[in-house]
């Protein structure tokens, strides 16, 4: 968002806590119509020079050992790109950052955007803390929260509401995953779920000339040697996500690496895939799922991104979702700083709220049908068997990877072929 409305001749600052490049948990999954979405922000070459591995669709299995396969080529649909990318977050948010600074944009790194000002009721600014303690006060027009799921600004404003199912994944990046052939992998159990994810295909350039990134070869020089093979530069690196109720993973506390093995070893389909000591990067764990904003406009602020609604990765629609609601509210913002020169109300940015819900209305639906899904493993099963045996799975990945329309699934037919 930053960089578009810094082309449009804006003055942006972007604050933010990390210093980049940093990992961040993510299911790191770029469908074709996220990857669409980076392309129009000229950074996608660089993403693929730096060892970013191509995405061919998603295999999913289910409890009692159905499965299915969703091809992005086999949709029969007018594609953004026949396939999508898989990257660590490192990578990209890294490049993201040089595009908003290239595109004019300034960004602060570093600093911590601790509370809000206000001027007769609306948002009029922020107070910012720097890495020596420093604070200041920011006045603005406007004032966007994308600081995630644990947003600062969503909670400020008001109506942060937290629901069910409560789950916290536990993301680690393994070595050499057996099995991966570029299709992501999502296993369902009993509790939880996990996803398998190809994000580096080895051979990329990474901190080489011409990969206009300032990072090092994924792997690094400490690369595990009991690690069959040992690493050549040809190696694979895979995401393993472990999604979990809360109430079982409070068993992890003191004991994370240790855990999410365990779990892992319960699932038939990934048992023995993702080894201990092939771990490249340690644990990181992210959560409650589940977060929304009842008020995502108002006086001088809005919200995109997690901050404004998360719900579960299963679908890995997250990526793409906080990339097209950038592109929606910068039309908003744009139109609504040309037209006037004080903190912008709630009425100009209304038009985003509504964009935004007709957006992913559909998206939302989808996303609540399989999370709850999965709590009745008999139906998710059944569900999975028959979208594989009748055909219909390029259909419904081809929904979840923003390619098709919500509504190729959501209408009497198909659901009704999917579950009979």
């Amino acid at each position: 968002m930053a960089a578009r409305l810094a082309v449009m001749g804006h003055r942006v600052l972007v604050v933010d806590r990390a210093v980049f490049p940093r990992d961040k948990p993510c299911s790191e999954y770029l469908s074709p119509a996220a990857v669409a979405e980076l392309e129009r922000l000229g950074v996608v070459a660089d993403l693929e020079a730096a060892g970013a591995a191509p995405l061919l669709g998603t295999r999913v299995f289910g409890a009692r050992g159905a499965q299915l396969t969703g091809s992005f080529d086999q949709v029969a649909y007018p594609r953004p790109r026949a396939r999508g990318l898989a990257v660590a977050r490192r990578i990209l948010d890294a490049r993201l950052v040089q595009a908003a600074r290239a595109a004019g944009a300034e960004v602060r790194e570093a600093t911590v955007v601790e509370d809000l000002l206000y001027q007769d009721g609306a948002v009029a600014g922020a107070v910012l803390r720097d890495a020596r303690g420093q604070r200041s006060a920011l006045h603005a027009r406007l004032v966007v929260g994308a600081d995630g799921l644990r947003s600062v600004v969503a909670r400020r404003i008001g109506r942060r509401r937290h629901g069910s199912p409560s789950r916290l994944a536990f993301v680690a990046h393994v070595a050499d995953v057996a099995g991966l052939d570029g299709h992501a992998e999502m296993h369902v159990g009993p509790e939880g779920y996990v996803g398998l994810n190809r994000i580096w295909a080895g051979g990329g350039e990474g901190g080489k000339a011409g990969s206009g990134l300032a990072e090092v070869p994924y792997l690094p020089p400490g690369f595990p040697p009991s690690c069959p093979p040992a690493f050549t530069g040809a190696a694979t690196v895979a995401n393993v996500a472990l999604v979990v109720p809360a109430r079982l993973a409070s068993q992890a506390r003191g004991r994370v690496n240790q855990f999410f093995f365990q779990q892992l070893d319960r699932l038939p389909g990934v048992a023995g895939r993702a080894r201990a000591d092939c771990m490249v990067r340690p644990v990181l764990v992210t959560g409650p799922f589940a977060a929304w904003s009842g008020r995502i406009v108002t006086n001088g602020a809005l919200l995109i991104g997690d901050a404004a609604e998360f719900f579960d990765p299963f679908t890995g629609e997250g990526i793409y979702s906080a990339l097209k609601g950038a592109g929606l509210a910068a039309d908003v913002v744009h139109r609504a700083l040309v037209s006037g020169s004080g903190i912008v109300p709630a009425w100009q940015l209304e038009p985003y709220r509504l964009a935004r819900r007709s957006a992913f209305l559909g998206k939302w639906a989808i996303e609540r049908l399989v999370g709850y899904g999965m709590l009745l493993p008999a139906l998710f099963d059944r569900a999975v068997h028959r979208l594989e045996a009748r055909g219909m799975s390029h259909t419904f990945v081809g929904v979840t990877a923003d390619i098709l329309p919500a509504r190729a699934v959501l209408n009497p037919w198909f659901l009704a072929r999917m579950v009979l």
